[in-house]
């Protein structure tokens, strides 16, 4: 399935109008249309955009992007090829009977739901739907996000590639089994939120030996991202850069002791685990 012919621009909906559908749909509008910065590298236009939310109020973003909007959901697939389903995880199966109808097998349906599995979503639509689900992170929000998606049944490579290519402009996006898309929420999803928690300590820790705030929270932040860089560009496992970091007898060897005495790599790793098993938990609720 090609993503669109030539002269037949890819129309994309989204039903939902939250920080996460601002944060996947704000990367993708292209720039120029007037209200988008110039820096904008995106893949549709805002006019080839249509998005449904209950309240005026988290459609204003979309609106001053040159999208169009609606407090219909079924309307949002008149015309889309794409339609994201960014709504809460609970609010799905209650979205879906409401669209079902209007669901042909032209439709490429995308759930960023968090904890609803490719089954259950399977179940709420008509037979021969086309299914992908999605992890995103907040990160999405300035084109810097980590996500991934699973294929359901009926889903080509074709289409694979084209959500894979839609959603490049976000941030780095992979192909996985849907096993590990819980996995991804724990590590990523919810994850940022771990990231944070550091870099407040970090920061908290600056500020404690008499450090003002404001350049504290910079150095922490950029901390962070350089830390970050340096995995992602250098292809290092984790454990080879802290090695290198640590001289015989030095501050940092001293500093990590103290995290290893606090028990800092199991509080992560059970904090991984425990925000898996609550999404693998939410399909189930």
């Amino acid at each position: 399935m090609a993503a669109a012919g030539p002269g037949s621009p890819l129309r994309v909906g989204c039903i939902g109008a939250g920080k996460m559908a601002r944060g996947v749909l704000g990367g993708l509008i292209v720039s120029g249309n007037g209200a988008v910065p110039d820096t904008c590298t995106g893949k549709v236009p805002g006019q080839d955009i249509t998005v449904s939310a209950p309240s005026d109020t988290n459609l204003q973003y979309f609106r001053d992007h040159g999208c169009n909007t609606t407090h219909s959901n079924i309307s949002v697939l008149y015309g889309a090829k794409v339609v994201f389903l960014a709504t809460k995880p609970h609010i799905i199966p209650q979205v879906l009977v409401e669209i079902s109808s209007a669901i042909t097998s032209d439709h490429v349906i995308v759930s960023m739901a968090a904890g609803v599995s490719l089954q259950t979503l399977k179940n709420l639509v008509p037979s021969g739907a086309r299914i992908l689900r999605m992890g995103a992170n907040l990160p999405c929000v300035i084109q810097q996000g980590a996500m991934v998606f699973a294929r359901g049944p009926g889903v080509d490579q074709d289409e694979a590639d084209m959500l894979k290519d839609l959603l490049s402009v976000c941030g780095m996006c992979e192909e996985v089994p849907e096993s590990y898309m819980d996995i991804h929420t724990g590590i990523s999803g919810s994850g940022v939120a771990y990231v944070y928690l550091f870099a407040e300590a970090l920061m908290d820790g600056a500020v404690k030996m008499g450090m003002p705030p404001a350049i504290s929270s910079r150095i922490a932040a950029q901390t962070l991202l350089g830390a970050a860089k340096m995995i992602l560009e250098t292809g290092e496992h984790p454990a080879k850069l802290r090695s290198d970091v640590c001289t015989p007898g030095g501050t940092t060897i001293h500093a990590l002791h103290e995290l290893e005495k606090g028990g800092l790599r199991a509080a992560v790793m059970n904090a991984v685990e425990a925000a898996t098993n609550r999404a693998r938990e939410m399909d189930k609720d």
